[in-house]
C-alpha cells in the first residue's frame, strides 16, 4: 500500500520510521510545511541515506500523486484539507481529531469520503487509545460496568515541542492566562468524542452529563525546564478532566496530568509513587485496573531526544493503515474496524 505521510514533526518522523519496517507499506510522498524543507530527500530530513522520495509543500501534488492512504499528522488540523485528500480517493489516517465525531460535525467529511470512495479514521495514544480504546478492551472482562477511566501522568519537560507548551499549553505564564486560555476547548474536542465512544459502546444513558474540568499549579522556587526557567508564581503543572455523569454518578472519567517535574509545586502535585504512567480503570464483575509503563522516556533528555509516546502515537496510525485501506468508504471508528496489530520485526518476519 502507498503512503503520503503529512508533516514531518515529531509524530510525522516517527510515522515515516514505522513505514519503512512494516512489510505492507511503501512510502511515496511526503508533504512539508516549511519551504526550507521542500524538495529533499525525506532521508535526509531524518538524518539517514536517501530514500528517493523527495517533499513537498504543494498540496496539489499531493493530491495528484498516486498513493492509497495519507498519513495526516499537522500541529493544527483543516478540514478543508482533509476534504480534499479524502476526495481525490486517498485514505486518510490521523492523530489529530475524528475518533468519534458527531454527526454534524463529520458530515462534510462523509461526504468527501463519499465522493472520493475513501475512508478517513481518527487514532493515535490520547486521545486515541488509552481514553477509549483500551477502556473499551477491557470491558470485555467485565460485567454490569459502572465506570470507567483514561488518565495520564507524564512530565511535560519531555515534549519537544517548545512553542508549543509555552505559547498553546501557556506553561510559564500566569495563571489565569492559563486558565483563560485555549487549551481547554482545543483538548475538548478530541477528549469529549472519547468520552462519548464509551457512552455509547457500553450502553450508558444517552442523557449523560459531559463536564470538564482544569486546575493548575505554580512553582514555588525556580523551575529549570526547557522551555526557560518557570519563575515562582507561573505555571508549572496543569490538570485537565472530563467526566461523563449519569444520575449524580460519574460513570466516564477521562484526564491528563502535565507537571515541570515534581519539586516546588503549589499545589504539591506529584505522580505518586508509580511514576509516570498511563491508567486504565474499570467497576465491574470483575473490575480492572491496569498501568502502562513504557511510553514516557526515562529522563528529560531522553524525551527531546525521542519521545516514545509521540511514537507510540505514530505508529497506532501507521499500524491502521492496511484496515483502513481495507474498510468501507466513509468515517470509520474503532468500533468499526477489526483488531489493528502491528507486524513483526523484519528480521524475525
Amino acid at each position: 500500500m502507498r503512503v503520503v505521510q503529512w508533516a514531518t514533526g515529531g509524530v510525522g518522523k516517527a510515522a515515516i520510521e514505522t513505514i519503512l519496517l512494516h512489510p505492507e507499506l511503501e512510502l511515496v510522498g511526503c508533504w512539508v510545511h516549511s519551504a526550507g524543507k521542500g524538495g529533499r530527500d525525506v532521508g535526509e530530513l531524518l538524518g539517514r541515506e536517501p530514500l528517493g522520495v523527495r517533499t513537498t509543500t504543494s498540496l496539489d501534488e499531493v493530491l495528484a500523486m498516486d498513493a492509497d492512504c495519507v498519513l495526516y499528522s499537522p500541529l493544527v488540523p483543516d478540514r478543508d484539507v482533509v476534504a480534499a485528500l479524502l476526495r481525490s480517493g486517498k485514505n486518510v489516517v490521523t492523530p489529530v481529531g475524528w475518533f468519534y465525531p458527531s454527526e454534524r460535525d463529520g458530515a462534510p467529511l462523509a461526504a468527501a469520503c463519499e465522493e472520493g470512495r475513501s475512508t478517513l479514521h481518527g487514532t493515535g495514544i490520547n486521545p486515541g487509545g488509552i481514553t477509549e480504546l483500551h477502556p473499551l478492551v477491557f470491558s470485555a472482562l467485565s460485567s454490569a460496568v459502572t465506570f470507567v477511566r483514561g488518565e495520564e501522568f507524564s512530565d511535560i519537560r519531555t515534549y519537544d515541542a517548545p512553542d508549543v507548551v509555552r505559547h498553546l499549553m501557556m506553561f510559564g505564564g500566569r495563571p489565569e492566562e492559563a486558565m483563560g486560555g485555549p487549551m481547554l476547548g482545543l483538548l475538548s474536542g478530541g477528549f469529549v468524542q472519547s468520552v462519548r465512544m464509551c457512552l455509547d459502546a457500553l450502553g450508558f444513558s444517552r442523557d449523560a452529563e459531559i463536564r470538564t474540568a482544569q486546575a493548575v499549579a505554580v512553582a514555588t522556587a525556580p523551575i529549570d525546564s526547557p522551555i526557560g526557567t518557570i519563575e515562582p508564581g507561573l505555571v508549572a503543572g496543569q490538570r485537565f478532566v472530563w467526566e461523563a455523569v449519569v444520575r449524580d454518578r460519574v460513570v466516564v472519567r477521562v484526564a491528563v496530568n502535565w507537571l515541570m517535574g515534581e519539586e516546588h509545586l503549589d499545589p504539591a502535585w506529584t505522580f505518586g509513587p508509580e511514576g509516570e504512567r498511563f491508567e486504565v480503570e474499570l467497576q465491574g464483575d470483575p473490575p480492572a485496573h491496569v498501568t502502562i509503563k513504557g511510553w514516557q522516556p526515562a529522563s528529560v533528555a531522553e524525551g527531546l531526544a525521542r519521545n516514545p509516546g509521540v511514537v507510540a502515537t505514530a505508529v497506532h496510525c501507521v499500524n491502521s493503515i492496511p484496515y483502513v485501506v481495507a474498510a468501507e468508504p466513509g468515517i470509520r471508528t474503532y468500533l468499526d474496524l477489526p483488531l489493528v496489530a502491528g507486524r513483526a520485526h523484519p528480521d524475525l518476519a
